[in-house]
């Protein structure tokens, strides 16, 4: 009976082990910031292949509320509070944007700076593509 359990105890601390080389490379690969065509760059490193993002914001408060871009009618592409310095661009051809507040963002649309909102004015548009 002895030979038993420990042969279990053994397949119990490799079930475990495997799970955590699982979950640890997931963790990795989340944090990754190369994102697949077509969504988002974020700052630290030059943009995709020379491409001109659709949308491209840029955080120059400390906190920027709630930012939200996402295809319309289809993947939320981002829904979180930004901070200062940050800045995400995204090449999708039609983006809905909602800036919670509008003065705390520089947003450029298809290499184009777009005026900047009032402090604490909402705005909601929607960017299309270049040729789109």
């Amino acid at each position: 009976m002895g030979l038993a359990r420990m042969a279990l105890a053994v397949l119990a601390v490799i079930a475990v082990v495997a799970l955590l080389v699982i979950g640890v490379r997931a963790l990795l690969s989340s944090l990754d910031t190369t994102a697949p065509p077509g969504r988002a760059h974020t700052s630290g490193t030059p943009s995709s292949g020379g491409r001109v993002p659709t949308v491209r914001i840029e955080c120059l408060a400390d906190t920027c509320p709630m930012v939200t871009v996402r295809v319309p009618g289809g993947d939320v592409l981002q829904h979180r509070d930004m901070t200062r310095g940050e800045e995400v661009s995204y090449y999708e051809p039609e983006l809905d944007v909602v800036l919670t507040d509008a003065g705390t963002v520089r947003v450029t649309e298809n290499g184009s700076t777009r005026p900047r909102g009032d402090a604490g004015e909402q705005e909601e548009f929607t960017v299309t593509g270049p040729g789109e």
